[in-house]
């Protein structure tokens, strides 16, 4: 055999011997262009759960790029580490959002849950017996304003078992009705003034009236408040309830919201309700922690002194 015979079969041979490197390489390849797309897909799902720049983004822990001198078993040993890296730090990433969803997702049960144990509360109360009447005293202050968005079956009002008698019909005229610019203003104040002398089937009516016929005055949401007050402090709980959780539903925003939310605990208490009223109560403490400390401190407090709650 020729030098150059022994040449081609010592090619041949080493031919053979590199050739299983190369799927080998092009795996490696594969692999790292996989973890990229995953490690791609993960950061979009990340904006999703977190968005802004916070910190909590996945990063890699390692850049993956081997050191220019190694040699070929040192970049195919950096290369595995790199897609185990990856691989752990992408798993951990995993985890975290997991958790942070279920989080998530426990808080928004938690919501529903309770605001629709509150909407049950005025829909269709369960047969409580009837108990004690808690009369509330007039607020010089009452005034009122906001806007009715929810759909609520507005309360029937009762009607007296006879007709007024002459002496009350006097009383009641010798109320002046306002006369301004304003005839909406006009017809919630006259309201006012019917509940703040104790006309309370009168008010009942001029303010039902009143919300009816200005749904969008900037008053609204105290005539809704003050409606279901002129019946709490007409021993009628049950026909206040669903005016306080409509004027707290039409806008949490609104300035008697707060009020009517509490309200609508005296009124579950008076009902001997107490599982809603607890609902209430715990729904103005976390709405409304400011003026639990505050304005509303006194009749937040006293509330929660009448009931035990879980």
């Amino acid at each position: 055999m020729n030098f150059r015979h022994k040449r081609l079969i010592m090619g041949a041979a080493l031919l053979g011997v590199a050739m299983p490197v190369m799927p080998a390489l092009a795996q490696s390849g594969d692999e790292q262009a996989r973890i990229r797309k995953l490690e791609g897909e993960v950061r979009a799902l990340q904006r999703r759960v977190f968005p802004g720049s916070d910190g909590r983004y996945f990063e890699p822990q390692i850049s993956g790029s081997p050191a220019s001198n190694s040699t070929a078993p040192t970049t195919s040993t950096t290369a595995v580490t790199d897609i185990l890296a990856r691989l752990d730090a992408l798993e951990a990433s995993l985890q975290r959002l997991t958790g942070q969803v279920e989080e998530n997702t426990n808080t928004l049960r938690g919501l529903t849950t309770r605001m629709a144990a509150l909407e049950g509360g005025t829909a269709a109360i369960a047969q409580p017996s009837s108990g004690p009447t808690t009369n509330l005293l007039p607020d010089a202050g009452e005034t009122g304003s906001g806007t009715a968005t929810r759909t609520v079956a507005a309360p029937e009002t009762t009607p007296e078992p006879a007709g007024p008698s002459a002496e009350r019909l006097a009383a009641v005229q010798a109320i002046a009705k306002p006369q301004t610019d304003d005839a909406g203003d006009d017809e919630y104040s006259y309201g006012f003034r019917l509940w703040n002398a104790g006309f309370y089937p009168e008010a009942q009516q001029q303010l039902a009236m009143f919300v009816e016929k200005y749904p969008n005055h900037s008053r609204a949401t105290y005539g809704r408040n003050l409606l279901g007050r002129a019946y709490l402090d007409d021993g009628k709980p049950r026909d206040a309830a669903p005016w306080f959780l409509r004027n707290y539903q039409a806008d949490r925003n609104s300035r008697r919201a707060p009020d009517s939310l509490l309200y609508l605990a005296e009124a579950m208490i008076a009902l001997e309700d107490t599982s809603r009223a607890c609902i209430a109560l715990a729904e103005f403490g976390e709405t409304y922690p400011a003026l639990a400390a505050g304005r509303l401190q006194s009749q937040y407090e006293a509330n929660r002194q009448k009931v035990t709650c879980n």
